[in-house]
């Protein structure tokens, strides 16, 4: 049984805002989520209030409010980005759209204070930015406490009212002290006692499993990695084996060495359906659609598989290792925007979720969260340690281009016409690349702020002809383009494990974009990336040798042009490209 919520995170439709409500619940306190609009006579026994962030303006005719009568139940208040804005709005500050956006790191100067949330936290230090409306002019009764090179109210207080706002996300790991800042909150500024146990989760989710599937059985497609894996685990032992089957589907979409992967950790079907998922995609180009498809395929995979083994609709119930990156990136609460719909999160499998016929088990957990889950279960740490997988596989990772075009040459650097999905201001974005010329990390970030339209910036490792030379063309997935990625995602798999480097980094997505020559049509890029739960992630650098012999080899892929490296954050740029 639940406590009380001592804090009640208000849902603007932020990326973030679950994310909140887990970080205070690490720390011992038990948090909800509630609607934004939530009456505020709701909220009266709870010590503290956070308003999340959201990809709206203030000034949007249907953007989220809150109730205003919350600031009058002496409840402490703390506003995060959006959050910060609508605080200020609704008590008579002043917004307006800034001169510049600001997405991912940022630098922080905050004053020395005795305020309670912000006491032992000034000087300077890194935080998140996803935003680019800004106070212009705080509250009557509020001072500011810190700022950014881009934003001039980045911290506002008014500690006589228990009010406080922040215009960076101090929930996600990259803002490096953002966990005092909760602390202090939850803690000095509200008074809230520990109530929570963060561990000892799955007797919990045992029984949750067991109350959603009643006397059904479980049917899995179990991709291998490890979210699939643990739910597939965790309902084998709320069930029993007799109660729980799984099939793994070979959609031919796959990295090398996967399927035999997955033999070998036992107690699975291998389904073959490549060509039917190849078929349905030829000739596709746009990324939603991708996913659609793929999605909508294995639908029909599961209907063929219950129909060909005699397992009656009302018996059996799908399994998904859903997570909740999934579902808040799929657009899956009522004021998030859609940045991509992940495959789990179809219309197909949206109808199966309103009919009942679907167990989740994971789907409010994150990344590390499900490999916690997974080490309580006894999985092995050969599972548990991969890097994540997206469900679509290498088809978001093969972009392909619906017309022919050239890069065109700027101030700035090469606009390389190969659209990609980014996450800006919590709002979806799909626009193309901008290539430089050097692997310089605070250039491109500075450059995605100042430059509309670009989410993205790579820069050249190694390359037959220069990019300049290089053209865009028209094209979709094919069987050859799709061996050409699956070689080179498994010569850098290869290396990256030999050095070491695997293991240095959360994830090492590897992208194969329409870049090249008549005669080496793509290019690869490469994509590794620090994270703890995959809803914010910070491009690093690998060791110049590593990056020399990886570039090598994929060089002598036939059909590659160059080799880049997408020196992007997240945000505004996803962590895959599609």
């Amino acid at each position: 049984m639940n406590p009380t919520a001592q804090i009640i995170v208000l849902d603007a439709g932020g990326q973030y805002c679950h994310l909140i409500a887990r970080k205070v619940r690490d720390l011992g306190v038990y948090a909800e989520v509630r609607a934004s609009e939530t009456p505020a006579r709701e909220l009266a026994s709870a010590r503290g209030i956070i308003i999340s962030g959201g990809p709206s303006s203030v000034y949007d005719p249907d953007s989220p409010t809150v109730d205003p009568a919350i600031f009058d139940l002496g409840i402490p208040v703390l506003g995060i980005c959006y959050g910060q804005q609508l605080m200020a709005h609704l008590l008579g500050g002043e917004v307006r759209k800034g001169d510049t956006g600001e997405y991912g790191l940022a630098t922080l100067d905050l004053q020395d204070t005795l305020d309670p949330l912000f006491e032992g936290l000034a000087g300077t230090q890194q935080v998140w930015m996803s935003h680019r409306d800004v106070v212009g002019r705080v509250p009557e009764g509020f001072t500011v406490t810190g700022r950014t090179g881009t934003c001039d109210i980045a911290a506002i207080a008014a500690p006589g009212r228990g009010f406080y706002a922040v215009q960076f996300h101090l929930e996600v790991v990259h803002t490096t002290r953002g966990n005092q800042y909760l602390s202090n909150f939850v803690f000095r500024v509200c008074g809230c006692t520990p109530d929570w146990d963060p561990r000892n989760r799955v007797p919990m989710l045992e029984q949750e499993i067991r109350d959603c599937v009643g006397k059904r059985s479980v049917f899995f497609f179990v991709s291998g990695g490890v979210d699939s894996s643990v739910a597939f685990a965790l309902c084998t032992r709320a069930l029993g084996a007799d109660r729980v089957r799984g099939v793994y589907v070979d959609t031919g979409l796959m990295r090398e060495g996967e399927t035999d992967f997955v033999r070998r950790i036992g107690n699975l079907t291998i389904e073959h359906a490549e060509e039917q998922f190849l078929t349905a995609l030829a000739g596709i180009t746009d990324p939603e659609r991708k996913r659609h498809i793929i999605g909508e395929e294995f639908v029909r995979v599961q209907e063929r598989i219950i129909e060909s083994r005699h397992l009656m609709n009302e018996q059996w119930i799908l399994g998904q290792g859903t997570i909740y990156p999934d579902t808040i990136e799929s657009g899956g609460t009522a004021k998030a925007a859609l940045i991509k719909t992940h495959h789990n999160r179809v219309a197909g499998i949206q109808k199966l979720i309103e009919c009942g016929r679907i167990v989740e088990p994971l789907k409010s957990f994150y990344k590390d969260e499900v490999r916690e889950v997974g080490r309580e279960l006894g999985l092995s740490s050969e599972l548990l340690d991969r890097h994540p997988f997206p469900g679509p596989g290498l088809a978001i990772r093969c972009l392909c281009s619906e017309f022919d075009a050239p890069v065109r040459a700027t101030p700035e650097g090469l606009i390389v016409p190969v659209h990609s999905v980014g996450v800006q201001g919590d709002s979806r974005t799909y626009a193309p690349v901008l290539a430089i010329d050097a692997l310089d990390h605070a250039r491109a970030t500075e450059l995605i702020n100042t430059i509309a339209g670009v989410n993205r910036v790579i820069a050249p490792v190694e390359t037959n002809t220069p990019v300049a030379d290089m053209q865009v063309r028209a094209c979709a997935i094919t069987g050859e383009r799709l061996e050409r990625l699956r070689k080179s995602d498994g010569i850098v798999r290869r290396l990256s494990h030999e050095s070491g480097y695997d293991h240095q980094v959360w994830q090492f997505p590897v992208i194969l974009i329409p870049l090249g020559t008549e005669n080496a049509p793509d290019s690869i890029v490469l994509r590794p990336v620090d994270s703890v739960d995959g809803m914010t992630a910070q491009s690093v650098l690998m060791d110049a040798d590593l990056r020399r012999a990886i570039s090598a080899e994929l060089l002598r892929v036939e059909g590659v042009a160059g080799v880049f490296y997408d020196l992007t954050h997240k945000p505004p740029g996803t962590i895959e490209w599609e």
